[in-house]
């Protein structure tokens, strides 16, 4: 399929052949009539990615106090390979389309192949021929309104909550300052809500299309006679409220707006403008309202409601962001909203780059609402090379990614890619799996994971995907006879685990790997070697400042699992590597949450006992300030002690006195060579499959302690009863 893309770093944008996204449960997969620019969102978008190194850091100095975050905490190396990621990156754009259903896998069964639709949201509604979107991020397209018509959905769902938080009543006086498409369908919607409007905006064009369309009247900035226009469109007293759609770096759309207003009016900025509001000489005086309009309405930027498909109670919430895009093709139905004047351009997919040089004022010429048209052309995928006759024992793995995300790209493809041969890449997203293949040079890409369980060129898959699919995938690229490496965690349910352990035992030429990479670092290997001799138990204590992350993060989610299941279990797995015996038990304490009946996982202090008589405490916490290294680890035994100091320097303290040592390294690209070594060495996998079973079993008792306040045995002996438990 066609879809527009863009290369970060060099800003090139080009139209390109992409396999379509993959489809996954709670999400609709629909075939594109129409897309919509945004012309100024996406000018804005691609004025950034065009922009030098520079330019890009002027204008996104949010992302350069990341970078100098990053820079104090993680160093110079690693912050570059985190920016350089970041930059070698193909970005999709566009965010508000119309299609037809082609396949739903939606939790409700609201749709069904044919049916018409619009869709919104980044990153998801792209300029692509196939897309798909989350549940609730699409609604039906009633009979009677075009597929044009109905591609402008998102837009006129910003609108409406615009509109919504003026608040307007039956007869008030509202301005529209900033006539863009924005603010011509803002100025549509309070007419059609029985306002009286008037526009502002500084090109004469806009102004005279609003006088046309929507606007009851409507000057340019400029016009000399606008203070007198306004005085007699209000009557003198001002307007109940002022919604600001106007793009600009400047302060005058604020400032007018407080001169404007009656007593008491509203502010409600919708476009993006600077907030540098003045007090004096009327904010103060009038006790004016200030309103913030979050995009398309409740739910944006929930990743519950956008992704998880949970909606919100509609006696609670009336007006969420699906609500607003249904409200908006009502009014699309009942023609009290009227689009079609507002495009100035139609334009084939194909010559998308052109519509991109009239949006950017590289071409000058007049420009609103651009449209982006897809034929029904039969859908293509990149052709995979011809898979290798020989699949008996060779030097060189078959390399196969599932899942090419950020971690990916940093810790797992480069040092694969030393250590085998990268044969193909999927990811859900084409353009992803695009950018990854180009980067990285994979022979193939696709967003179809089947493609890569059977390809017989493919002897080793690496799953990087999210943690809720790590144990499906890793079950399914066993069963296909496959090495795996899957990221952490290896399952987020027992059952998971127990059918994991049941095919991995069975497949017993294939070796399975998760990725706890601590135990292969450096300093971790030579605080084994002080160890290993030590004829008595060890005493451990691993401090992690793990930093906050909101409730919301895909981390803390059903996707993720929450913090114990998704990072402690790294540290159970170095412990026992450190002690080099199984863990017999675990107790856990959390500090107390908003709701006691849901454990806090950031904050934890957990106990480990080990067979061996070794004890280890894990305090994990986010709490503390970021700017403190996020791992120490103190380990006792023998007269000796070892510290290591967030896997970047060490000492070793040992009859009397101390030895630094300096072996950075976290053990990523150490565990994918160990890995990859085995295979072409004929080895067994690096850790032991009743090490990384009892792992995870180790973080589920950690859970049932936190929710029980009760120690929890862990054994062989309870793991495999619990296995035959759950398989009969």
């Amino acid at each position: 399929m066609k879809q527009v893309i863009q290369n970060f770093k060099t800003g090139e944008l080009t139209v390109a052949e992409v396999p379509a996204p993959a489809l996954a449960r709670g999400f609709v997969l629909v075939r594109n009539h129409f897309s919509l620019i945004s012309p100024g969102t996406e000018r804005s978008t691609v004025a950034t990615a065009q922009a030098s190194l520079l330019g890009k850091a002027r204008q996104r100095p949010d992302l350069v106090r990341q970078v100098l975050d990053s820079l104090r905490k993680d160093g110079f190396a690693e912050t570059l390979k985190r920016v350089r990621t970041k930059l070698e990156t193909l970005k999709d754009l566009g965010y508000s389309c119309a299609g037809s259903v082609l396949a739903s896998l939606d939790t409700e069964g609201r749709f069904k192949p044919g049916d018409r639709v619009a869709c919104g949201g980044g990153g998801y509604a792209s300029h692509a021929g196939i897309v798909t979107v989350p549940q609730n991020l699409v609604v039906r397209v009633p009979t009677t309104v075009s597929m044009e018509a109905a591609a402008f959905t998102t837009l006129g769902a910003i609108a409406m909550q615009g509109v919504r938080q003026a608040n307007p009543q039956l007869g008030e006086l509202v301005c529209v300052i900033g006539l863009g498409l924005l603010g011509q369908i803002s100025a549509q919607i309070l007419r059609a809500n029985g306002c009286q409007v008037f526009g502002v905006d500084t090109a004469d064009s806009m102004v005279a299309l609003a006088e046309q369309t929507s606007c009851h009247a409507a000057r340019t900035r400029s016009d000399t006679g606008l203070e007198s226009a306004l005085a007699a469109f209000t009557g003198g007293r001002g307007f109940d409220a002022v919604i600001i759609t106007a793009a600009t770096q400047s302060t005058d759309p604020v400032e007018l707006a407080t001169a404007i207003l009656r007593q008491k009016g509203v502010i409600v900025v919708v476009g993006a403008v600077p907030m540098n509001i003045p007090r004096e000489p009327h904010f103060y005086k009038k006790e004016l309202q200030l309103k913030i309009s979050c995009s398309y309405g409740p739910g944006r930027y929930d990743s519950s409601y956008e992704e998880e498909g949970q909606d919100y109670p509609y006696g609670y919430v009336r007006w969420t962001e699906n609500r607003n895009m249904e409200a908006f093709l009502k009014l699309l139905q009942n023609r009290s909203v009227d689009v079609q004047p507002l495009i100035s351009h139609t334009f084939d997919v194909e010559q998308a780059e052109k519509a991109y040089e009239i949006v950017t004022g590289k071409v000058s010429e007049r420009h609103l609402g651009i449209l982006l048209k897809y034929t029904e052309a039969a859908e293509t995928h990149p052709v995979a090379a011809a898979p290798r006759a020989d699949f008996g024992p060779r030097a060189t793995p078959g390399i196969g990614f599932i899942g090419a995300g950020s971690f990916a790209q940093k810790f797992l493809i480069p040092f694969a890619r030393q250590g085998g041969e990268l044969v193909s890449v999927v990811t859900s997203r084409g353009v992803t799996a695009k950018s990854v293949r180009e980067k990285f040079g994979f022979r193939s890409y696709s967003t179809d994971a089947h493609s890569i369980l059977a390809d017989p060129a493919i002897d080793t898959v690496f799953i990087a995907t999210r943690h809720d699919t790590h144990a499906a995938f890793a079950t399914a690229a066993l069963e296909a006879g496959k090495n795996v490496f899957v990221e952490k965690p290896l399952a987020l349910r027992e059952d998971e685990l127990a059918e994991v352990l049941e095919v991995a035992s069975r497949q017993g030429g294939c070796r399975l790997m998760v990725g706890y990479n601590r135990r292969f670092s450096p300093l971790a290997r030579r605080a084994r070697e002080v160890f290993q001799h030590v004829p008595e138990p060890l005493l451990i204590n691993y401090r992690v400042n793990a930093g906050f992350l909101p409730k919301n993060h895909w981390t803390q989610t059903g996707q993720g699992g929450g913090r114990i299941l998704g990072e402690v279990c790294h540290f159970v797995d170095l412990m026992q590597f450190l002690t080099g015996s199984e863990p017999v038990g675990a107790y856990a304490e959390s500090v107390s949450g908003d709701n006691a009946q849901i454990p806090d996982q950031d904050n934890v202090v957990v106990s480990l006992r080990f067979r061996n008589g070794s004890v280890g405490q894990i305090i994990y916490v986010a709490c503390g300030d970021k700017l403190l290294s996020k791992e120490r680890i103190e380990i006792f035994g023998g007269r000796q002690s070892f510290v290591i100091d967030d896997f970047r320097c060490g000492e070793h303290y040992a009859a009397g006195s101390r030895r630094k040592l300096k072996l950075p390294g976290k053990g990523h690209r150490e565990e994918v060579e160990s890995f990859l070594g085995a295979i072409r060495e004929g080895h067994p996998s690096p850790i032991s499959l009743d090490s990384l079973v009892l792992t995870s079993v180790v973080t589920f008792a950690i859970l049932d302690s936190l929710r029980t306040g009760l120690p929890q045995i862990v054994s062989k002996i309870e793991l495999h009863s619990k296995q035959m438990l759950i398989a009969g």
